[in-house]
Order: structure tokens, then C-alpha cells, then sequence
């Protein structure tokens, strides 16, 4: 079965706190995970932030919406237990317990109506799915995930219709960016300027200089089949060079990255990894919007709760 929605959640929820005793957060998410049958593949399914259980994120809105509506209540961090307005609502046995069903509470209309800007545009979004099973954290990590894949495929586009020459400066934007090349001004004169034998040029690994790294770099409309990346690992070879990397605006046959693997010291970098790259390393790309998504510290508030 799927991961229930946190709405799907909160019935079963108050019900584990029907005992009226106090329940760690914890415990709770682990016996509801057992009582639902979840297999261990749902319970490790994460946010798209890959921070977080979805399990356990839908656990926790559940909780934090029943609290809103005064079913439950937290005395402590990471517990919770029933309130009288919960075990009244247990007796009345409803067949669910929904955001709908919550409205009655005055107090959940406070918080669920409450004047708040909008977090995102939802017009910047329009693929995203607004289902009921998101909670408001799953929604925005989905939107931003909507977003970023959305920016790399401009990148990549846009890097296609670049000149050769703006594209090698591209390659050296972004590995200085990384920490690789020394210098911006060092970056240039390696990247570039060789063009020999196969190598299109050389950059430091680290600012000192220590080791060097050696760079392939094509715009490339079909996929690059094996025979290109032997061909590059024949010019390592006769310079021999340690490490090399090969960049592309387009992607790699299996076969080519099975030769790159067999090879140890080839890195292959196809154009989603290279714009996903740029947009990590701000190249090519500017901030337009930022958020900042914070959460109650309940230590600060624990000496003063009574």
C-alpha cells in the first residue's frame, strides 16, 4: 500500500492516545507504521529533500493539526497526549478525522485561516498535483523540486545554443567555482588553449597545484558512444595523466560509462549534470526568490511551560 496522507493519519493517531497516557512521537510512528503494514521500502521513503521519512513527516503534520484543533496536547518535546475535546470525539467514533472535520474547532479555524503571505506562486508551478495526501512542508519541497528541474532543462538548452568558445568558458566557470584551476585567470589559460591529442586542457586540482586534472569538453548533440571515450583515455595515456574528466552538453552511451567505470580515473559529466552543477554553484544563474521555513525550538520554551 501507498504512505497514507497525514489527513488519512490523524484518526489513527488520536486513537493511539486514547489511553490517555502520555506517547513519544517516536513510538507513535512506529506503531501505526506496524499497524498499517507499511514495508520497510515505505518507511524509508523520503521527502524530495531526502532529509526527512515521508512516513514520519505525515505523522508529525497529523499531529500538529489535531494539537491546533485541541484533540491532542504536548506538554514535552517530542510527546504528546489526549485532550478531553479527543477522548469526546473518540466516543463519538467518526468514520474519519479530516481538515474539513477540524473546522468545527475555533481554534483550528485561527490557525488554518490565519493571514499568512503565500509561499509560493502557484502560477510559477502549474505541473504540480495539489492533492490533498501533500502537507504543506511536502507541497513546498515538491514545488522547489518542480522548479529546479524545470531551471536545469533551460540550462541545458541555452548551453546547446552557446559557441564553443563560450562553452569552454563556461567549463571554466564552474570548475573554479568547485575549487578546482587556482585561480580564474589560471583557470583560462589551461581550459581551452591545448587542444592536443585529445585534450582540450588542463587544470589544477587544487589551488597549489599539487596534482592536474584533464579536460575533454564537447557540445555534442547524440548520445557519446564508447569509441569518444577511448579516444580521451588514449590521450591520458600518452600524457600520463592521472584523472580526467569529460564534459558534454548531451549524454553518454551505457557502453561509454561502463568503459569510463573500467577505467578508475575518468569522471563523465553529461549536460543535466553539468547544469545542476551550475545552478548548485550560482553559474549562469541568479536568486530570484528565497524562504525561509522555520520550526518551533521547544527547548527555549521548556522552562516555561507549565
Amino acid at each position: 500500500m501507498a504512505v497514507p496522507d497525514y489527513q488519512s493519519l490523524m484518526l489513527p493517531l488520536l486513537k493511539y492516545a486514547g489511553d490517555g497516557e502520555e506517547h513519544k512521537i517516536r513510538n507513535a510512528i512506529e506503531h501505526l507504521a506496524e499497524e498499517l503494514r507499511l514495508s520497510e521500502e515505505e518507511r524509508r521513503e523520503l521527502l524530495p529533500s531526502g532529509q526527512q521519512a515521508v512516513f514520519n513527516n505525515r505523522i508529525g503534520w497529523a499531529c500538529t493539526y489535531l494539537k491546533k484543533a485541541g484533540l491532542l496536547d504536548s506538554g514535552r518535546k517530542g510527546y504528546f497526549s489526549i485532550t478531553q475535546r479527543g477522548l469526546y470525539v473518540l466516543k463519538e467514533n467518526p468514520a474519519s478525522i479530516d481538515v474539513n472535520f477540524l473546522k468545527q474547532y475555533k481554534e483550528f479555524n485561527a490557525f488554518y485561516n490565519r493571514d499568512k503571505p503565500t509561499l509560493i506562486d502557484k502560477s510559477e508551478i502549474p505541473k504540480i498535483e495539489r492533492k490533498k495526501d501533500l502537507d504543506p512542508e511536502e507541497f513546498l519541497e515538491i514545488a522547489y523540486q518542480e522548479l529546479h528541474n524545470e531551471l536545469v532543462s533551460e540550462v541545458i538548452s541555452i548551453i546547446k545554443k552557446c559557441s564553443a568558445s563560450f562553452f569552454e568558458s563556461l567549463v571554466v566557470d564552474i570548475l573554479t567555482k568547485m575549487g578546482y584551476g587556482g585561480s580564474r585567470a589560471d583557470a583560462g589559460k589551461a581550459v581551452g588553449r591545448s587542444h592536443d591529442g585529445g585534450i582540450d586542457g588542463i587544470i589544477k586540482e587544487d589551488r597549489l597545484g599539487l596534482d592536474v586534472i584533464y579536460i575533454q569538453a564537447k557540445r555534442w548533440e547524440g548520445t557519446v558512444p564508447r569509441p569518444e571515450i577511448q579516444k580521451f583515455a588514449g590521450a591520458l595515456i600518452g600524457k600520463k595523466a592521472k584523472k580526467g574528466v569529460f564534459i558534454t552538453t548531451s549524454t553518454f552511451s551505457r557502453e561509454a560509462i561502463e568503459y569510463a567505470n573500467f577505467t578508475g580515473n575518468i569522471v563523465l559529466i553529461n549536460g543535466e549534470t553539468l547544469a545542476r552543477l551550475m545552478i548548485e554553484y550560482d553559474v549562469g544563474v541568479s536568486k530570484v526568490k528565497s524562504y525561509d521555513v522555520k520550526k518551533i525550538d521547544t527547548d527555549y520554551f521548556d522552562n516555561g511551560l507549565k
